[in-house]
């Protein structure tokens, strides 16, 4: 008979562990009670919250409008800190803003439990944000002359014409003339897919004028995070560099401005 056996198996009779033994496996595996995974949930959410309001905020993309750099169901992160201590929306950038007053004149009313459940979920991109906020893309800052088009169908910015690479294929830069001049502290924002956003242009002659108050900037998108197979940063365009505000600065390699001299250049 195998004695050693016997000794190292435990007899499936035996009473459960007491004492120090015990008390060391239940160190090892803490029990939680209900209580306390509540707690937890609370305080997991209550952070994302904070973090979704202050600094970064996920945003589900309900439309076509900015195809083919953003696409319908994409969830992208938008960066709230990026217009903070001083820094403005330049010209290329891809934001989300607020458009009550300039593209919507007015919040539709909704129920406020409705409405609360639907922030809580738009704020952590499970659900299309409000009817009023909308994400296009800069084309004209304040004091900026954007006009439609010059001879070859580009948009001009201060005399410059602009070659938009984003812009959906087949779509020309804009099937509607303007001729505008942007008051000061204001965007001129369009989608990337010209032929399906509703932008600027279709707003020109209402309340607001079609442009969007810099103070009602959310933020600027960075980055696409879902689905997985679209991840990736949306990076800096180019296309603006060296046009030239009417004060004299020119719009610099990374989107910044630098001054030159009248004139030359």
């Amino acid at each position: 008979m195998d004695t050693e056996a016997q000794h190292t198996e435990r007899d499936s009779s035996s009473p459960p562990l007491t004492g120090p033994e015990e008390e060391s496996r239940s160190a090892r595996f803490p029990r939680w009670s209900w209580r306390g995974a509540v707690v937890l949930a609370v305080v997991c959410v209550t952070v994302v919250l904070l973090v979704s309001h202050f600094v970064t905020q996920p945003f589900l993309i309900p439309s076509g409008s900015m195809e083919p750099t953003l696409r319908v169901g994409d969830r992208v992160l938008v960066d709230k800190l990026a217009y903070r201590s001083g820094s403005v929306p330049r010209r290329g950038d891809v934001v989300v803003f607020d458009g009550t007053g300039s593209f919507v004149q007015e919040a539709p009313r909704e129920n406020p439990v409705t409405g609360l459940l639907r922030g809580a979920a738009a704020a952590v991109g499970l659900a299309e944000p409000a009817e009023t906020d909308f994400v296009k893309r800069v084309i004209g800052v304040g004091g900026d002359h954007v006009v439609c088009c010059d001879r070859g169908g580009r948009i001009e910015v201060n005399g410059r014409a602009v070659d938009e690479p984003y812009v959906y294929p087949g779509d020309a830069p804009s099937r509607v003339p303007f001729d505008i001049v942007v008051p000061e502290d204001t965007l001129w924002v369009m989608g990337d897919h010209r032929d399906n956003s509703r932008d600027s242009r279709d707003h020109l002659g209402e309340p607001g004028g079609g442009v969007v108050p810099v103070e009602r900037v959310v933020g600027r998108v960075r980055w696409i995070a879902f689905p997985p197979g679209r991840w990736s940063a949306l990076r800096p365009t180019h296309v603006f560099d060296g046009v030239r505000s009417p004060a004299g600065a020119v719009q610099a390699p990374g989107g910044g401005q630098e001054r030159r001299g009248d004139g030359h250049g």
